[in-house]
């Protein structure tokens, strides 16, 4: 599995880097963006889908052959939607969504974007959220952006990941902290 994983994720790299390259000569990041989100939207949305691009029962021509219609439909075209097929074609549309957030990856690091991942046990209000992402631009810059998500498991408090940098002061954390030296004293 691991050995897949990294052979995966290098020529994902390769491919997100040549859609990259070509987007940006071509003035046509900001189009390419929506287009493979709105694609990386369908792929969320329907369980079939995702069978679909994974499934090495298809063949290339089989999946060009569908997958162009569907693109039609949901408003995928230009760069995007070569880039789709290009992808059908050579057999690598296993690996679509890691060439996705890879590409996504070069966009953000072109534009200065910092991706903060907040995790909170319930939903803040609106002032508490403000406060959260006024505090990450203090830390992370301008371009922070904030991936709110909602785990109740860790009781209160909340989780920050900036990269491979991540503060816990959750409250479960706490409390297995409090656990685990209960059972050295004990």
């Amino acid at each position: 599995m691991v050995a897949v994983q990294s052979i995966t994720s290098s020529f994902s790299g390769r491919y997100a880097t040549a859609l990259f390259d070509l987007a940006k000569e071509t003035g046509s990041v900001d189009a390419v963006v929506a287009d493979l989100a709105t694609f990386d939207a369908l792929l969320d949305a329907h369980e079939d889908m995702q069978h679909f691009v994974r499934s090495p029962v298809f063949s290339a021509e089989d999946q060009v052959k569908a997958l162009q219609p569907i693109l039609d439909k949901i408003g995928v075209k230009g760069l995007a939607q070569k880039f789709l097929l290009l992808v059908a074609t050579q057999r690598r549309l296993f690996a679509v969504r890691q060439m996705v957030k890879a590409f996504r990856q070069l966009v953000d690091q072109e534009r200065g974007v910092v991706h903060a991942t907040v995790t909170l046990a319930e939903t803040p209000s609106s002032k508490a959220l403000d406060a959260i992402k006024a505090s990450l631009k203090d830390v992370a810059g301008a371009g922070a952006e904030i991936d709110l998500e909602i785990d109740p498991e860790i009781i209160g408090g909340i989780i920050v990941q900036i990269g491979s940098k991540m503060v816990d002061s959750s409250l479960r954390t706490k409390l297995n902290g409090i656990r685990t030296a209960m059972k050295e004293v004990g």
